[in-house]
């Protein structure tokens, strides 16, 4: 009963507030004017009996006060006022309020956006059973070194290992499925029976693969990705059993994956079979396209398996020394395989967000701490009306409060607009690759990580002025009042928080500065041709119909007339790849008169058309191109690139000279014909290996890539391609239309270049704003300080030079200060970056003269305002004021 009567007295304190203090004085008049009463019958005066009343009372306002407390909800109610206060001060300076928000959102939005790419690609884990167990596993060479298996040794490394519980494989492939739009080539993946068991994934639909379904003489069945279950079949439960045609071969749909289901190295993957029939590359254990998939055991450690991997393959280089000398192992975490080519570029993005939201809450520091100045006396009278130390740090944090929960918000939703520009930024080829970021958005680990720079930033922003105003001296505010003092103060600590907003813009002008210097120099890399007025198309043609080498022959020769034919075209050829798309399809060759040892001699090898270094504008440095009746039925020719030359011929020519296989076997003898300049075929940022081409009439392929040099804009040309080739034989197989140019511009190392340029850049121009506002904001503080020492300088005789020379010394200093620890910072962190940098040195000494150059500048900009302010002082005036 007690307790209800308690709460029902609480809830008393939910009335209106007027009605309530209404209550309460008429509640206070009455009881003291019967103690008042009293008094005057004991015989006081009437001046004393009221004294007495209010003595014995405990004063008017503290009895009220106590009242509030028991029929209130003390907490809420101060809460409620802290907050209406705090409202009050915003509008009241609305150009601080709107400063302060727009700087904290800025920083918010910059680092949560960043985060919420680390999250996706490094922090989440993989969407798989267990994935911590899971690693990469592949073999080693000097050239790779994560380099594909061999099927033979694949099938030795799953039978000899005592570290996996299982492991399997996958390549790459592609198919040609017939669409009522036509023929279309599909990209699909071949694997061992129990790489879906492996990782962990059951089908939604159907069922998965067999054990010994990836044996030779097993069914063709294929296993589809919800994607394409959703788009070419509709979402049926009817699409199990149903037979699809992969280039001319049926084969039936067993099963559907999930649709959550990814997996970045086939991200592309339209359908998922076995690998029952193998290729002729899969019959040779010196043929590597196998990459493995293995799960440790429990207890077994990453380097435990590295190990008992490298002596599996030790005891297959003496086995096999002809075809597996000088091979290793590696194993990597799978999510290190996956995500490792982007994580140092997310880790510096997020920290270049993160100083840049050092620098927001540096500058909002830098306001609050003003704004506490001003708020002195304030604080003092506050002080001694009553308010204790508590009550005032409550509304310096509830302040604090309410300005970080406003930038928060507006910055969360600025960071949601940022992720979705950056993703429509990347490419279709680079999401493909890139399925982690298919869930990019404000999910928890986001808004987690958003409440605790929130959380930081009110701490700090709350302290400002509780350290700036410390409680226990709260009275000398109201005998200081002197704007000399205060002066004196801001300089001290206002000077220091610039040095760290110049040093801290510095480190990111310098990253950026290298970064895009580093990608200018990536995109005016030596191609060894000329890109522009280049486009290409990928071929696929189905092999049941073309199952002769001369029939493909002629089809390419047919291919290329008709589209050299076609008007704003110069000329057309046949490359089994295109340039710059990486180094890769090597092979390993022994030259004939040479000593061999067992090496292996790896080389890039690419099978191209006659017409193919005419249609580049390559140059020919010695010999001669190939000729179009260079066909199997002539001798064996090569010509090789200057890089190769230099290997293996160092001081001589190699015209004339033949090699071939590490057997040389008579078929594949070759004789050196020519030597082209330079050409780069590896990425962008990759050293080109040595290369051999050979001619595409000797060794043709069902796959291959179509180069036209264009006489207009070659986007024009694109359409007109596939046409050509759909009216020679409707059931080719085209796709990847595109510009050398745009080529090489998406390409992942342009890409990764240019974003990390651009995002960085953005955050240093950001920083830079925001420094020099700060030393500004402490400049602009200080010379309003000094006003009337500035009038008594200027009453005493002092020139306008020596004002302006007075107010840019001290702001000289704090830049000199601010500049040189940001260039020693900026070389800590530019070294700690240099495995992104191309062709540009951490210490670059023009970009650091730059970035000086330029803060520098900015300061000097910044601080001439304030100190033409201070140098047109009238001293008449300036005195008159104080």
């Amino acid at each position: 009963m007690r307790s209800l009567r308690a709460f029902l007295r609480r809830l008393t304190g939910m009335l209106p507030k007027q009605q309530r203090e209404q209550n309460l004085a008429d509640e206070i008049d009455s009881h003291l004017q019967l103690h008042i009463d009293d008094n005057l019958r004991s015989g006081m005066a009437p001046e004393e009996a009221r004294r007495e009343a209010i003595l014995k009372l405990g004063g008017i306002e503290s009895t009220k006060q106590a009242y509030r407390d028991q029929t209130t909800l003390p907490f809420l109610e101060t809460l409620l006022q802290d907050l209406r206060f705090a409202l009050r001060q915003s509008r009241r300076s609305p150009g601080f309020t709107c400063t302060a928000i727009l700087m904290l959102t800025l920083g918010v939005a910059a680092s949560v956006a960043i985060f919420a790419f680390v999250d996706a690609a490094l922090i989440k884990p993989l969407p798989y059973q267990d994935p911590a167990r899971l690693v990469e596993v592949t073999e080693s060479v000097k050239m790779f070194p994560r380099a594909n298996f061999s099927y033979q040794d694949y099938v030795d490394w799953k039978r000899m290992n005592k570290v996996f519980s299982v492991m399997d494989v996958y390549t790459g492939t592609g198919y040609l499925l017939n669409t009522p739009s036509g023929t279309e080539p599909v990209a699909a993946t071949r694997i061992s029976d129990g790489f879906f068991r492996t990782l962990g994934i059951k089908p939604i639909l159907g069922r998965d693969f067999y054990s010994g379904e990836d044996q030779p003489g097993a069914a063709n069945t294929v296993i589809i990705p919800y994607t394409t279950w959703q788009r070419r079949y509709g979402g049926r439960q009817d699409v199990i059993g149903q037979k699809v045609i992969l280039s001319g071969v049926p084969s039936t749909i067993i099963g559907v994956l999930p649709q959550e289901f990814q997996f970045a190295p086939r991200g592309a993957a339209e359908f998922w079979a076995t690998l029952h029939e193998l290729n002729s590359c899969e019959k040779r254990r010196s043929c590597h396209n196998l990459v493995g998939i293995g799960r440790l055991k429990d207890g077994v450690t990453v380097q435990a398996a590295l190990a008992n991997t490298q002596a599996i393959a030790k005891q297959l280089e003496i086995q096999y020394p002809g075809s597996n000398r000088d091979q290793g192992a590696s194993v990597l975490p799978l999510s290190e395989a996956i995500v490792g080519d982007v994580r140092p570029i997310l880790l510096v993005l997020l920290a270049g967000a993160g100083l840049l939201l050092l620098i927001a809450c540096v500058n909002v520091c830098s306001l609050l701490l003003v704004r506490a100045e001003s708020r002195r006396r304030e604080v003092a009278v506050r002080g001694a009306l009553g308010a204790s130390p508590t009550r005032l740090v409550r509304q310096f944090i509830t302040e604090s409060i309410l300005l970080v929960a406003t930038g928060s918000i507006v910055g969360l939703a600025l960071a949601y607009g940022a992720m979705r520009v950056l993703l429509q930024l990347l490419s279709k080829d680079m999401l493909i690759r890139m399925p982690y970021l298919r869930d990019l958005g404000l999910n928890l680990h986001v808004l987690l990580f958003a409440c605790a720079i929130s959380l930081l930033a009110v701490v700090l922003f709350s302290l400002a002025p509780i350290v700036r105003l410390p409680l226990h001296t709260m009275r000398d505010g109201l005998a200081e009042g002197s704007r000399g003092t205060a002066g004196t103060l801001w300089q001290r600590f206002g000077a220091n928080l610039v040095i760290v907003e110049l040093a801290t813009a510095v480190v990111l002008l310098v990253g950026a500065g290298l970064l895009g210097k580093s990608f200018y120099r990536l995109l005016h890399v030596d191609l060894g041709f000329q890109p522009d007025h280049l486009a290409a198309l990928q071929i696929a043609v189905p092999d049941l119909a073309y199952p002769k080498d001369e029939q493909n022959v002629a089809l390419a020769r047919q291919i290329v007339s008709r589209t050299s034919a076609l008007p704003g075209i110069q000329s057309a050829a046949i490359a089994s790849r295109l340039p710059v798309s990486g180094n890769g399809s090597t092979d390993w060759i022994r030259f004939v008169g040479r000593p061999y040892g067992g090496q292996h001699n790896e080389v890039n090898s690419r099978e191209v058309s006659s017409s193919y270094f005419t249609t580049l504008q390559a140059r020919l440095l010695r010999g001669r191109y190939f000729t179009d009746d260079e066909d199997q039925s002539k001798p064996n020719v090569a010509i090789i690139s200057q890089s190769l030359a230099q290997l293996y011929f160092p001081g001589e020519d190699p015209i004339g000279k033949t090699y071939g296989d590490t057997e040389l076997t008579p078929k594949s003898i070759r004789q050196i014909i020519g030597v082209v300049e330079y050409l780069r075929e590896g990425a962008l940022d990759a050293t080109t290996w040595p290369t051999e081409y050979v001619p595409f009439n000797q060794g043709p392929d069902t796959y291959y890539n179509l180069i036209v040099r264009t006489s207009q804009a070659e986007q024009t040309i694109l359409p007109t391609l596939g046409a050509t080739i759909h009216q020679i034989d409707p059931g080719i197989g085209t796709t990847g239309e595109t510009t050398m140019t745009a080529a090489i511009n998406d390409s992942q190392s342009a890409y990764l270049h240019r974003s990390s340029a651009w995002l960085v850049g953005g955050f240093a121009a950001l920083a830079l704003l925001l420094g020099v506002v700060g030393l500004y904001g402490v400049i602009a503080y200080s010379v309003s300080q000094r006003t009337r020492e500035i009038g008594v300088r200027m009453a005493l005789g002092a020139q306008r030079s020596s004002v302006y020379q007075l107010i840019l010394k001290e702001a000289g200093w704090l830049t000199a200060f601010g500049i040189l620890a940001g260039l020693l910072c900026s070389i800590a962190a530019a070294t700690l970056m240099r495995k992104l940098l191309f062709g540009t040195e951490a210490w670059d000494l023009s970009i650091l003269t730059a970035v000086a150059f330029v803060l520098a500048l900015s300061a000097l900009v910044a601080s001439f305002i304030p100190a033409k302010r201070a140098a047109s002082v009238n001293p008449i005036e300036a005195l008159r004021a104080e």
